[in-house]
């Protein structure tokens, strides 16, 4: 049975997998990704490649790259989470492994694999948003990635939501990840327990005491324990989310929305108020079909499956 490998390159970690023909991954790594230097993310990939080619025959590589990647993928064309500005990426890992390369934005490949083996099984026409850092998208259209012209589509969360609002790493301002995730999360939750840390002492307690160490996980686990301003926090992003996802439905009409990345493991916490703030805030609603909002099926492994699987198409 063919054989492949797939990569997801995160903004923390290298993720790595030796992926079968029916999207099971026969055998994983990880790597810690280092995001700022262009250089040895390069090395640490092909190493990970060079690490399983060495047990299993393999014919291709797909890696999944944060960023902008060129119509050949091929190239990131610039990344605003790692530093990469025109890196060769395909051809750099081409001459360390030998081995066939294709380059994919890693949200494209997350949305391929739920498409093929996970929450987008029978459907033609799907949305996956990977809220994370920032928010990756992946567009699913007629049965096919959609990437635009140069390669470069499906970069939702730098649409512009709030004219001249929070300065986004791409360099604009008002970008929707910059209220739909885990870092809007995270400085929401900030802002509100220095304004008002009575109703956020579990939160802090748990951060050590001050607004300026809350992070995720203390934000999920004071939501699980009650806290109101981490509560209120993931109400707000999730309500940027069901904003976003109601702005794409009505452009692109998909049948399903699928929601990945890191912040959806605390998908008990907000996914409800998101889906509520779609429906809500839907163009023509009552009119049309309300596309179902799915969690994603495959978890941290879906962007490893999808570029395993797009390294096997022409």
């Amino acid at each position: 049975m063919a054989l492949t490998i797939g990569i997801d390159i995160g903004g923390t970690k290298v993720a790595a997998g030796v992926v079968d023909a029916h999207g099971l991954i026969v055998e994983s790594l990880l790597k810690p990704t280092p995001a700022d230097n262009p250089a040895k993310v390069a090395e640490t990939v092909a190493e990970a490649i060079k690490e399983l080619a060495d047990s299993y025959e393999v014919e291709a590589v797909g890696v999944g790259a944060a960023g902008f990647i060129d119509e050949t993928r091929s190239v990131v064309r610039f990344a605003p989470n790692l530093a990469w500005r025109e890196e060769p990426l395909q051809r750099k890992l081409t001459e360390m492994t030998g081995l066939p390369i294709v380059v994919e934005n890693d949200a494209n490949a997350m949305a391929w694999g739920e498409f093929r083996f996970g929450a987008g099984r029978g459907e033609s026409h799907l949305i996956a948003v990977t809220v994370g850092t920032g928010i990756g998208g992946g567009l699913i259209l007629g049965g096919a990635v959609y990437r635009g012209r140069w390669g470069m589509g499906g970069e939702l969360g730098h649409m512009q939501t709030v004219p001249g609002g929070v300065k986004c790493g791409c360099g604009n301002l008002g970008c929707w990840e910059q209220y739909a995730s885990g870092n809007a999360l995270v400085r929401d939750a900030q802002r509100m327990a220095a304004a008002d840390p009575e109703r956020a002492a579990t939160m802090l307690k748990l951060a050590g005491g001050t607004p300026e160490s809350i992070e995720g996980r203390e934000i999920t686990d004071a939501g699980r324990a009650g806290d109101p301003v981490a509560l209120d926090a993931f109400a707000n992003m999730a309500d940027w989310i069901g904003q976003g996802l109601a702005d794409l439905a009505s452009i692109l009409d998909p049948g399903c929305f699928i929601l990945g990345g890191g912040v959806s493991n605390a998908a008990d916490l907000w996914l409800d108020r998101a889906r509520e703030a779609f429906a809500e805030r839907l163009t023509g609603r009552g009119h049309r079909p309300v596309a179902d909002v799915r969690l994603a099926e495959l978890g941290a492994s879906a962007g490893v499956v999808g570029a395993a699987d797009l390294a096997r198409l022409p």
